[in-house]
């Protein structure tokens, strides 16, 4: 693979980062990059700001809005995203749910819900796990019994990463529960949030944040007409979902914008060579998983879907941000005290007022879109034989 880049990649490059300097405001950028809560209309508004640029959805068939874009530019935006701090596009709709839809939905889902989704116009959010069905989803229980044209679903979904803000959720739910096989009779179907019987509590997290929710179900009717694929085979339908979800959770572009801030806070720790020898480490691993993930983005490209390799870029992508985050910590020292609020300090006091926060919520990457124990399991099994 040839990692220089021509003379239109450059130029690409220079056209996406004078885009991003033109469209992120100094009070948005500060916000992400240390690390503060963003609203709903925040990141929705960011959201729209590339759906009218076109930018939003690079990896969508370019017939539904796609860039048509190389696995070089693709690398490229993302990269400036990055370096620039931009909000995140929020994946649960652009990422998770459409590719779903392109891949196993009816021609009259993906008119209904495409174009929304890539405007902005819905807040999608995840249902998959339930209290004691994590890492073993096979496991859930929320039920969804056919009741001529509807769906009656009752059950509970929790750790709902923005569930407070959610307009659509796409839910795993069990439509057969005699089934030999865990996997079989379970079913993939979308929820309007505001439908009656549904309850958003929120989960409020040690450093007073709202990130993550329950979402309880009681008799709420769903349209079978929302179903996606067939009914029992939604396992099918999640699998290739979380194989899109696991390609972002390495979030390659943020972990070298965190380095380069670390390398800028350390000062005198880096004739430490104890201190120096980690940080090498850490940054030999950010280069090798960012040509792994590039291999990656090459298949995709060629019309290959994700398959269980990509675990690999979740559990390295996922340890390395914990290990930056370790690292930040051992520089601030007593500067990192945890939870002070912030009152327009200088940038250094904005910067370790927010690490202890960063800290714990980083702790729970090698939890979520399965556990590293769960990936490196998947591994063995399918990619070494084991």
């Amino acid at each position: 693979m040839d990692l220089n880049y021509s003379p239109e990649e450059s130029a690409f490059r220079d056209e996406v980062r004078a885009w991003i300097r033109e469209n992120l405001s100094d009070e948005l950028r500060d916000k992400v990059l240390n690390y503060r809560e963003l609203s709903k209309d925040e990141l929705l508004g960011w959201h729209k700001l590339l759906a009218r640029k076109g930018w939003v959805a690079p990896f969508w068939p370019k017939e539904w809005g796609g860039t048509d874009w190389s696995v070089v530019q693709r690398y490229i935006f993302e990269e400036e995203c990055g370096a620039a701090g931009t909000p995140i596009v929020v994946p649960f709709g652009v990422r998770m749910c459409a590719p779903v839809l392109l891949r196993f939905g009816t021609d009259a889902q993906k008119q209904r819900f495409l174009p929304r989704i890539y405007n902005g116009d819905d807040f999608w959010v995840q249902g998959y796990s339930e209290p004691g069905s994590g890492s073993d989803l096979a496991s859930l229980k929320t039920r969804a019994l056919r009741d001529g044209d509807s769906y009656v679903v009752t059950g509970q979904k929790i750790w709902t990463t923005l569930g407070h803000y959610g307009d659509w959720i796409f839910c795993l739910v069990r439509t057969d529960s005699k089934t030999e096989k865990r996997q079989d009779g379970i079913s993939f179907l979308l929820v309007d949030m505001k439908t009656p019987g549904i309850t958003v509590r929120p989960i409020i997290l040690m450093d007073q944040g709202h990130e993550v929710n329950e979402v309880f179900f009681d008799e709420v009717r769903v349209p079978a007409e929302n179903l996606v694929h067939e009914e029992g085979k939604g396992w099918t339908v999640a699998k290739y979902l979380l194989g899109y979800e696991r390609m972002g959770t390495g979030n390659i572009a943020g972990s070298k914008r965190e380095l380069a801030r670390l390398k800028k806070m350390a000062g005198p720790l880096l004739d430490d060579p104890r201190f120096r020898d980690r940080l090498t480490r850490v940054e030999v691993e950010l280069m090798a998983l960012e040509i792994t993930n590039m291999r990656f983005l090459d298949q995709l490209r060629g019309g290959r879907a994700p398959g269980a390799e990509v675990s690999l870029l979740k559990i390295k992508g996922t340890e390395i941000q914990q290990a930056i985050t370790e690292l930040m910590m051992q520089t601030a020292g007593p500067f990192a005290q945890a939870f002070r609020p912030v009152n327009g300090e200088s940038a250094f006091d904005r910067l370790t007022a927010s690490l202890v926060p960063r800290y714990c919520n980083v702790r729970k990457a090698t939890i979520y879109a399965g556990s590293n124990e769960i990936q490196r399991n998947i591994i063995a099994k399918a990619t070494l034989g084991l």
